[in-house]
């Protein structure tokens, strides 16, 4: 059995972030299930120990507020001394407000950039200095970065226009997340940390509006928990799918 790590999922109290939290849970790790509001986080702990019987650990973190941010971290750091996984969950998609790249609504690019994108990398630089604590040759820390296949240029430039093409906000704030994703992994590559970017697929979830036909949370969850939990021969700097890999 591995040994256990601390692991932090942000914007984890429903959907995809809560399943993978319970998966994580249940393999024994101590995890820290992150939401903006307090209340409902909370609930969602008492969720999983109730159907569960899962412990897992509340800390609130809205990824566009620095002291939020800053609270989070110290927290984690008083209680554990160390971050091992970082899972970057927390997501805005603003697929409700019209818009497209030949009419973008700006009111939706600030949304999704700030939480997606900016969110994101404050998140990540904040809590760099205990992942690195955590990291060693034989238990290497990780940041996984969770993204969408929307972000691939490669892919959306492959296919014909649809109304995938209309979710410019979300698609753009993630494929810059991926940029970053690059740029990180390259950063820190030489200190063995492994940084990716994984996309479930298309998933049913509130971010969506629910849309039929997708995975489930469940499903979507353990497509993203071996990145999660790489080992010292993991890799590094890859943008993962189901079953392999996508282009970037």
């Amino acid at each position: 059995m591995s040994t256990s790590k601390i692991i932090l999922v942000t914007g984890s109290n429903t959907g995809i972030g809560y399943s993978l939290v319970e998966l994580l849970a249940a393999r024994g790790h101590t995890v820290y299930l992150a939401s903006r509001g307090e209340a409902a986080g909370l609930e969602s702990v008492a969720k999983l120990k109730q159907e569960k019987n899962l412990d897992v650990k509340f800390v609130q973190l809205d990824v566009t507020d620095d002291t939020s941010i800053k609270a989070a971290v110290s927290t984690i750091e008083k209680a554990e001394g160390k971050l091992d996984v970082l899972v970057n969950n927390a997501g805005a998609a603003s697929m409700n407000k019209p818009h497209s790249a030949s009419k973008p609504n700006f009111e939706a690019l600030e949304i999704t950039l700030a939480t997606n994108l900016f969110g994101l990398i404050r998140t990540t630089t904040a809590f760099l200095p205990l992942i690195r604590a955590a990291h060693s040759a034989s238990s290497p820390s990780v940041i996984l970065n969770v993204t969408s296949d929307m972000a691939s240029n490669g892919l959306m430039a492959q296919i014909p226009k649809n109304f995938l093409h209309d979710f410019v906000a979300y698609n753009t704030s993630k494929a810059a997340a991926n940029s970053y994703t690059v740029g990180l992994a390259k950063d820190l590559e030489a200190e063995g940390i492994r940084v990716n970017t994984a996309t479930p697929g298309f998933t049913t979830t509130k971010l969506n509006g629910f849309a039929e036909g997708g995975k489930t949370s469940e499903q979507a969850a353990a497509i993203l928990l071996p990145w999660a939990l790489l080992d010292k021969d993991g890799p590094t700097g890859r943008f993962a799918k189901e079953g392999g890999e996508s282009e970037w």
